[in-house]
């Protein structure tokens, strides 16, 4: 069974929830990038919590700062100043290479171009994270995350003979098989049909609901975001507002406003 671990502050452990129940927290986080007259400010002193076991989406304009969130909070990129927490881990504390076995182990990651390496099959794919952290296989895990989302008997495909539906299906597939405190979805259905889209976000909904996972979505998309709990939206680099129980003509509303005031 996929489930939380217990909280603790070890790189190479899980990484739990902070004292406030939140899996992630950006606390006064500032990213630059450039210098002088060229200097631009994607994340301008950001100071948000994602509370454990929700669905969180993260919107905003075009140039808002969503992808340099996710970067940040998910430890892709250091941010300039502040402070990023996944759960009870300061990410500032840890070196290159306790950072990346934190992102191999302890995050899942679900992006738009699906990542899967095309010569290796559905289940190699999906065993990836464990076989480069030196672990075992166990075959009933892999079952259970299969099953769960929908591959049952295509373990022996390969990418190119899979749709598109199917191939997201493997990279959240990838991203359940480490037990992850937290998952960070980029645009995840950006590369599907809209009915397919539909099915990848009922996984996800499903990964918080069945599983009791932390799910943070960067997307562009209201039909998409309105399956979650809570949208966090940015403009310029700022957290400007917060929505719960989102509903797509809100959602849509908020991004019109914000669209105008840009």
């Amino acid at each position: 069974m996929l489930g939380a671990r217990s909280r603790t502050t070890s790189p190479s452990g899980p990484i739990g929830t902070d004292p406030s129940g939140n899996a992630v927290r950006l606390t006064q986080v500032t990213k630059e990038y450039g210098r002088g007259s060229g200097k631009v400010v994607a994340l301008d002193d950001v100071s948000v919590g994602v509370a454990a076991g929700t669905f969180t989406a993260v919107m905003g304009p075009s140039g808002s700062g969503k992808s340099t969130f996710l970067h940040c909070a998910a430890g892709l990129d250091r941010p300039t100043s502040g402070t990023v927490r996944l759960g009870g881990q300061n990410l500032g504390e840890l070196d290159e290479t306790q950072l990346t076995r934190l992102r191999r182990t302890r995050i899942g990651f679900v992006f738009q171009a699906f990542n899967l390496l095309p010569a290796l099959t559905v289940e190699q794919n999906i065993t990836l994270p464990l076989r480069l952290d030196g672990q075992g296989t166990d075959h009933d895990t892999v079952r259970g995350v299969t099953d769960a989302v929908g591959l049952t008997g295509l373990l022996t495909r390969h990418p190119a003979e899979l749709s598109g539906g199917q191939q997201q299906r493997v990279a959240i597939a990838r991203a359940l098989i480490t037990r992850p405190e937290v998952i960070f979805a980029d645009e995840p259905t950006g590369a599907v049909d809209p009915d397919t889209a539909d099915g990848i976000l009922t996984l996800l909904r499903q990964a918080v609901t069945d599983l009791h996972q932390t799910v943070v979505m960067v997307t562009h998309d209201p039909a998409a975001a309105q399956h979650t709990d809570e949208v966090i939206f940015l403009a310029a680099g700022r957290v400007v507002r917060r929505m719960t129980t989102p509903s797509a003509p809100r959602i849509k509303a908020a991004m019109t406003e914000l669209r105008r005031n840009a």
